[in-house]
């Protein structure tokens, strides 16, 4: 049964949302001064990397990362194919191309190659999910939707309607995929994001794989 590690590696050359706290990691203790074990520290915003949004994120009151439902984060899953002509993920390509019953949906577009440079930094130009998409998958019944690259609304939206048409209703949004080797098509779904206890509960960086079903 192939696994496939879709997380993206946390160093200071990983891209970053602006205005976001950038990476930082330092050696803390080590072995080459003289200290007994190898510490090491690091220092970077909750929605950096491969990362979950809680609804806390932009609703005041809401629900915070350390109560999101493992029965959202663990499942089947539907990677589903977006062209690289398309920018944005509307209700008519939803409904054309996700399947109804699908209660974890993972775009794979353009996005994903964007990795194969991210020293060239953060691209403003990505593919994203409009409103209408995302009120789409509310009413199919979708309890987590994830897309390749770190935000799944558009550049500068202003109203942010895409994050809280999905966040209302309880659907968790996966951000920062990887998704280059993974091929269209059923999975399962295995998203674990770190359980922060302390500061507003946004969100947190999280270790997502996805396994074949055969």
């Amino acid at each position: 049964m192939p696994t496939y590690d879709v997380s993206l590696p946390l160093s200071a050359a990983t891209p970053i949302y602006p205005g976001d706290p950038g990476i930082e990691i330092k050696q803390w203790h080590s072995l080459a001064d003289g200290d007994s074990a190898n510490v090491s520290l690091i220092s970077f915003g909750l929605h950096s990397g491969t990362h979950v949004d809680a609804p806390a994120h932009f609703i005041a009151g809401g629900a915070k990362v350390e109560s999101l439902p493992l029965g959202s984060l663990i499942g089947d899953a539907q990677v589903v194919a977006v062209a690289g002509e398309i920018r944005a993920i509307d209700e008519h390509f939803i409904a054309a191309n996700c399947a109804r019953g699908s209660q974890r949906i993972l775009f794979k577009t353009r996005n994903s190659a964007f990795w194969n440079n991210s020293h060239a930094g953060f691209r403003e130009d990505y593919t994203y999910l409009t409103p209408a998409g995302a009120a789409l998958l509310v009413e199919m019944g979708v309890k987590l939707v994830g897309i390749d690259y770190l935000s799944i609304e558009q550049f500068k939206s202003g109203k942010f309607e895409t994050h809280l048409t999905l966040l209302a209703r309880g659907v968790v949004i996966l951000e920062g995929l990887d998704l280059r080797a993974v091929a269209p098509g059923s999975y399962e779904l295995i998203c674990l994001p770190l359980k922060i206890a302390e500061g507003s509960g946004d969100g947190a960086p999280a270790r997502v794989v996805l396994r074949t079903k055969e």
